[in-house]
This record gives structure tokens, C-alpha cells and sequence, in this order.
């Protein structure tokens, strides 16, 4: 019998609303998590959150690594000539944070319930990914790149982008400050593709460019590919700024990995053998 879990419908939007950082971590914003959990009022979910402290506090973990305050301005009165702000409090959750939240819910609400289920199992997840090796690390994170980069093409086409290697090339001029090309050429690695070749940290400063440039086309509703193209380079030189403000390797001077299918065919002979062992 298949007992594996599979979580549809609600779920998929506490996925919509993640969030990644410069360096690769996801999150959450709680003004975005609040509704999908039922909830209206920020007063009534801030008593939610205090509690989740309290559980992360009592399990020993450090408060400050899951709950991130993330206080930011909002317009009142938008289209003004004076256009009134107001501050408003925000968190930038980690996943176990969330699930905390989930467990210190209105156990009533049927969107707890499934929220509940959905962090409690991608939690587990999340702890059996930090106990991966490198290779195994990598695996995940390129798959996380396709799966985003795949995301931001359709979104580029429909804000009118047409050739796609011009516009992949305006988001490695501005990550890297060199072309495709020019990346190969200096890293030695004849015509494969660039993050096939990349380690860990150099996919996850990829992904956190192309999703922000993916969040930023739609969220700003850029038009046209000229635009679309400096978008795209200007969202990779703030991640390469970002790495030269935490004095980060660049990019361009990390040393590439082994080819990625090949770390695929040695996992996919590990797995046959331990299958043969269990035999």
C-alpha cells in the first residue's frame, strides 16, 4: 500500500507566497501567511505568532533565526497628492516557524488543519535535505533553478521577451559581470551549461536571481523586452553587490563541479545497489 502523503489544493498556495533570500534560504511572510490560515485580523494572528516564539523558545531553537522582524511601510492613501504611510509590523518566517504558527493555530479552522499537515511534513523534509552531502545539496538546488528558471521564461515571454539567450545573457552580465561565453571560458568548461557545473552556493545565488527577477516583472508589470532585459541584469548586480557586502566569493571565481548528470548516474548505481542489498 502507498502511504506516502500527497497534499493538494490549499497547499500549493503556501508554496506560491515562499519566498528566497540572497542566500538561497526560504521564507515566509507572515502578512501573506495570515489569510491562508484563516485568519482576518493581524491583532489575532500576532497572538497566534507570540505563541509559536514561545514553542521555538521552549524547543531550544534561537527565536531570532525563525522569526525575522520585517516591519515595512504601507501607502494609506495611494494617488494623492500626499500619499499617507503608515508602518506596520511583518515577520520573515522560516519553515519550522511556520509550522510552529500552524501548531499554535485555532485548531478549528480547516486551514490550520491543512496547514498543520503540510509544514509538519515539509519540515521533516527540510531536516533530512541539512543532512544531505554537497552532491546530494546541489541535486536539489538545480532542480529548484530549472523549475523557477522555467517560471521566469514564461513570464518574460508574456512581458514580450523574445530571444531568451539575450535575455539569460543580461542576468549573468549583472550576477557575474560576464557574458555566457565569457563565464565558460574563464571557468573552463567547454560548451556545458554554466550551472550544470555550479556548486551549491553559486545555484542558490542563481535562484535567488531569477526568482526575484521573475517577482519583479510581475509585481512592477514590465512591458517589453528592452525592459525585461535590464530588469533582469540589474536584479543580478544587487545579488552580486549583496555577496560583495558579506565579502562572498564571486561568482565567476568559484572553481566548477563535477558535470551534474554525473552525480546523477552515481546516485541512481548507489540507489541500485542498496536495492540489491535489500533483496
Amino acid at each position: 500500500m502507498n502511504k506516502k502523503i500527497i497534499l493538494t489544493g490549499p497547499t500549493k498556495d503556501f508554496e506560491s507566497i515562499k519566498k528566497i533570500n540572497e542566500q538561497g534560504v526560504e521564507y515566509w511572510e507572515a502578512r501573506e501567511l495570515m489569510p491562508l490560515l484563516g485568519y482576518v485580523e493581524w491583532r489575532k494572528f500576532e497572538g497566534v505568532i507570540g505563541r509559536a516564539k514561545d514553542a521555538c523558545k521552549a524547543s531550544n531553537q534561537k527565536v531570532s533565526d525563525h522569526f525575522v522582524g520585517a516591519a515595512k511601510m504601507i501607502i494609506l492613501a495611494k494617488g494623492t497628492v500626499r500619499e499617507a504611510k503608515r508602518k506596520i509590523d511583518d515577520y520573515n518566517l522560516s519553515r519550522y516557524a511556520c509550522y510552529l504558527i500552524a501548531q499554535n493555530g485555532d485548531s478549528r479552522k480547516k486551514e490550520i488543519a491543512t496547514a498543520q499537515t503540510y509544514f509538519a511534513v515539509q519540515t521533516r523534509k527540510q531536516e533530512i535535505f541539512e543532512q544531505l552531502g554537497e552532491a546530494n545539496k546541489r541535486l536539489f538546488i538545480r532542480g529548484e533553478v530549472k523549475k523557477h528558471n522555467k517560471k521566469l521564461f514564461n513570464t518574460a515571454k508574456q512581458a514580450g521577451v523574445n530571444n531568451f539567450g539575450k535575455f539569460n545573457n543580461f542576468g549573468y552580465l549583472g550576477l557575474y559581470g560576464l557574458d555566457a561565453e565569457q563565464i565558460k571560458k574563464k571557468k573552463q568548461i567547454g560548451k556545458d551549461d554554466i550551472l550544470d557545473r555550479a556548486g551549491a552556493t553559486e545555484l542558490a545565488a542563481n535562484l535567488f536571481r531569477i526568482t526575484q527577477t521573475d517577482e519583479k516583472i510581475i509585481k512592477e508589470n514590465i512591458k517589453g523586452e528592452g525592459r525585461a532585459n535590464i530588469t533582469h541584469f540589474h536584479v543580478g548586480k544587487e545579488v552580486r553587490e549583496t555577496i560583495k557586502r558579506v565579502n562572498g566569493t564571486m561568482p565567476e571565481d568559484l572553481l566548477p563541479e563535477t558535470h551534474i548528470k554525473k552525480i546523477v548516474k552515481i546516485k541512481k548505481i548507489g540507489e541500485k545497489k542498496n536495492m540489491k542489498r535489500l533483496k
